[in-house]
């Protein structure tokens, strides 16, 4: 980056303030749940087309459903009408190439959190944070690079996809009808840290077969529900074998110990006097990048099979259900990560490079396509899908600062 770019770009975020909360405003009255992402893409798409910007309406084959990685939406029809938006930068040739990501669609809310407010230089509102401030950002940054003039030696490619929330297919499509980049930055309310791996996350279905009797005849029936509180036992247990095989990774904490077997749903029985026949749980398995979910999957069942009763064994089932996100890990000496970490110094100060205790679309863009993938973004996650879902425009800014020098350092300029 020259001198006069360095001194610039924070002059030039500085007086960006009211075009952030306004356009972000504007994004959040999109009720973009999923399945209902096609006008929030349309308004962006015209939004760009407006300033300038050449947008390909990439669609979402119907196909994508019988991909390995898809992930399944139980209210699910069909994605005619709800692209994905690519703005392509052809780079000048010699440089490295970079993708910016973000997603549109959000999770449900009452109604009025889709009437954003702005206080006090906060923007509150369903999606403030996950992820149309992220949207906002990377608008920020193209807007910056096309008003000051910068040029980039190698191509970037922003990405406006839909159903994150839903597990991840807007961007699977993106990965397999994308280009390849040597880097992809998946934006997500981070706190501003950068986070070069992600914990993966699988959800699984449990279910035990009783023998239904009246309770006055319980000893000649089996208790589905007794029988599942001993299975609970064993997912801890396999919790605990987990953790210990998961310890001492450099970009992952231990206290608290991002790795669990939660539990969370059950359901069992018909009646209070009736010996339960049926018992199921439904939860979600958090595991780091040195497991992978067929390594889970066979672990669990082992565990299972080892510790269960005979009965047990010969009356549960077991299967991994629609959530299935893999674990990543770009290595911290790796160049883009390296580079990454002198932009977050620059505006942020000194930060550690640690992996991020959730999951999102970076995973697809780090395993599926083979790319080192960095996870970034301002906003707290804790208030994402809550109720007092919020953003600091300072934050927004912030981000796009660091992400514009990152642009300009990876890509080059001549």
């Amino acid at each position: 980056m020259n001198t006069v770019q360095n001194d610039d770009l924070q002059a030039y975020f500085k007086t960006q303030r009211e075009t952030a909360e306004s356009l972000l405003s504007r994004l959040i009255a999109y009720k973009s749940t999923v399945g209902r992402e096609h006008e929030v893409q349309a308004h962006l798409a015209s939004y760009l087309r407006e300033f300038g910007w050449s947008v390909e309406e990439s669609a979402v084959p119907d196909a994508i459903a019988s991909d390995v990685d898809y992930t399944v939406v139980p209210t699910h029809t069909t994605y005619e009408g709800r692209p994905n938006l690519f703005v392509n930068l052809k780079g000048q040739g010699g440089g490295r190439s970079l993708i910016l990501n973000s997603h549109c669609d959000v999770v449900p809310a009452p109604g009025g959190m889709f009437q954003a407010r702005v206080e006090q230089g906060v923007v509150y509102g369903r999606g403030a944070c996950d992820a149309k401030g992220q949207v906002v950002t990377i608008l920020l940054v193209l807007q910056a690079l096309k008003e000051m003039g910068i040029r980039l030696n190698g191509d970037l490619q922003a990405q406006l996809v839909i159903e994150e929330e839903a597990g991840g297919n807007g961007a699977l499509a993106a990965v397999l009808n994308g280009m390849k980049a040597d880097c992809a930055v998946v934006l997500e309310p981070t706190s501003l840290q950068m986070h070069p791996a992600n914990r993966g996350a699988v959800w699984y279905r449990l279910s035990v077969k009783g023998q239904s009797v009246h309770m006055g005849k319980y000893w000649q029936g089996v208790s589905a529900i007794d029988q599942m509180v001993e299975l609970i036992a064993i997912l801890k247990k396999y919790e605990a074998k987990l953790r210990s095989e998961s310890t001492g990774l450099a970009l992952f904490p231990h206290d608290p110990n991002p790795v669990n077997v939660n539990v969370g749903q059950i359901t069992g029985g018909d009646w209070p006097a009736t010996v339960p026949a049926d018992c199921s749980i439904e939860g979600g398995i958090a595991f780091l990048p040195n497991k992978d979910i067929p390594t889970i999957h066979k672990g669990l069942v082992e565990m299972i099979e080892q510790n269960a009763s005979e009965y047990l064994r010969d009356h549960y089932s077991f299967e991994f259900g629609r959530l299935h996100n893999e674990a990543f890990e770009t290595p911290a000496d790796h160049p883009s990560v390296q580079c990454f970490g002198e932009a977050v110094h620059h505006v942020l100060g000194e930060q550690p490079v640690v992996g991020w205790i959730a999951s999102c679309d970076a995973r697809l863009f780090a395993r599926r396509g083979k790319m080192p993938t960095i996870t970034f973004g301002a906003g707290e996650l804790g208030v994402a899908h809550s109720l007092k879902e919020q953003i600091k425009t300072n934050d927004i800014l912030q981000a796009a600062e660091v992400l514009t020098r990152f642009v300009i350092n990876w890509c080059g300029t001549n």
